[in-house]
């Protein structure tokens, strides 16, 4: 049983849900080539991530001219099926021409056509029969183009939230209505496609969610004491709301003194989280750690009483799932499908962009008596492990790639 994975961008610090999957299959039986539009190796820190990048054939480390050159062997022999890729993909370029992130226009969508061609040969040279795109944006784009003209045929699993930020110019429905099958990660995340798509597609979206590994997680270290403590974990980017936590942080310390948040992650508004932990006096309080391994990102978790996630777009984070298996009450955001795993009896949910409503809800967590956070906790790693194990996300990919992923 063979397959291929399509990523943008593999491996990635927080990618690691990808490899877990990519894993379970291979458990399974299955032989899954990797393949990414680009590596980010220079940034990975987990040795695992490491070991993942050298397994993965990165298609644009072939450079311009060899990749222009497998491109064109490939239309040659399927003429019929590079005309019907180059107007799709010059459709899709026109809608993307706006400038929206991610989506690109006719330029870049013809850059995505050769790395198509590109990825229906080297599918045939492997004799790999079906190709699955993590991520509705690019990646999804090169796998339904590769389709287009005579390669293996495709599905994709749709996150969010960039691909709900821009639809009509990632051409979603498109990418949907002409899959094999779409997954999404929530029925949230499945809401949304059927926004997108002909009503004839919808039997074919489904909803699998992305899992973690149980045996990972065996019994959960103590709660600790004292504090508050907190972690929050991710992308230093505008939708992670790291900047509203830091006025949270501000406005909880000052009934909460020993207050401390430690954040981890790396990003672009990194300076500007500096600065707004200075101006607000509060390096006593927060903590940033940059990249973590896994390990070390489970300590963090262990040293905490909560995660609290800020976050104003998500599809539903794998962090989430991996504090909830720790043991640890959450403090989220209600947004896209973090409501369908975060309860009452395991965490707190607050309105996104409210730095006033995540505070009170750091203080209601610092009041709570400690016997009823630890009783959160386990409800929390329960609820996870029942929905969200990698073993059982993998056998519903499995029926779905042997039922579904083949012509």
């Amino acid at each position: 049983m063979k397959i291929a994975y399509l990523v943008n961008t593999y491996p990635r610090a927080s990618h690691t849900f990808i490899r877990r999957e990519i894993l379970a299959l291979e458990r399974l039986g299955w032989q899954v080539s990797r393949f990414a539009l680009r590596s980010d190796r220079g940034a990975l820190v987990d040795p695992a991530d490491i070991a993942e990048d050298a397994r993965t054939e990165h298609i644009l480390k072939l450079g311009a001219v060899k990749l222009a050159s497998s491109a064109l062997r490939w239309m040659i022999r399927h003429p019929r099926g590079a005309w019907a890729a180059l107007r799709l993909a010059l459709t899709c370029g026109a809608r993307g021409a706006g400038g929206e992130a991610g989506t690109g226009g006719r330029l870049r969508h013809l850059i995505y056509l050769a790395e198509a061609a590109h990825l229906a040969r080297r599918c045939q040279d492997l004799r790999i029969p079906h190709v699955h795109a993590h991520f509705g944006t690019n990646s999804a784009t090169v796998a339904m183009l590769a389709a287009q003209m005579g390669g293996a045929g495709y599905s994709f699993t749709a996150h969010g939230p960039e691909e709900f930020d821009a639809p009509r110019a990632l051409c979603l429905g498109t990418k949907a209505d002409l899959a094999r099958f779409t997954i999404a990660i929530s029925s949230f995340g499945r809401s949304q496609l059927y926004r997108w798509t002909k009503a004839e597609t919808w039997p074919r979206l489904h909803v699998v969610h992305c899992g973690i590994e149980p045996w990972r997680f065996g019994d959960p270290a103590s709660l600790p004491k004292g504090g508050p403590h907190l972690v929050a974990v991710g992308r230093f980017s505008e939708q992670k709301g790291f900047g509203l936590l830091v006025q949270a942080i501000a406005l909880a310390a000052q009934d909460l003194p020993d207050l401390h948040l430690t954040l981890v992650g790396d990003g672009d508004m990194r300076p500007a989280l500096q600065a707004a932990i200075a101006a607000a006096g509060l390096q006593r309080h927060i903590t940033l750690t940059g990249w973590l391994d896994e390990a070390r990102v489970r300590a963090a978790l262990d040293g905490a009483q909560a995660l609290v996630l800020p976050s104003f777009a998500e599809g539903l984070p794998v962090v989430l799932m991996e504090a909830m298996a720790a043991g640890r009450p959450v403090i989220a955001t209600s947004i896209a499908g973090i409501p369908e795993l975060v309860t009452p009896d395991t965490g707190w949910l607050v309105p996104a962009g409210d730095a006033t409503a995540l505070a009170e809800a750091i203080r209601a967590m610092a009041t709570c008596p400690h016997d009823h956070l630890v009783r959160m906790g386990h409800a929390a790693r329960a609820r996870v492990l029942n929905r969200h194990d990698i073993n059982r996300a993998a056998e519903m990919l499995t029926v779905l790639f042997a039922s579904k992923g083949n012509p």
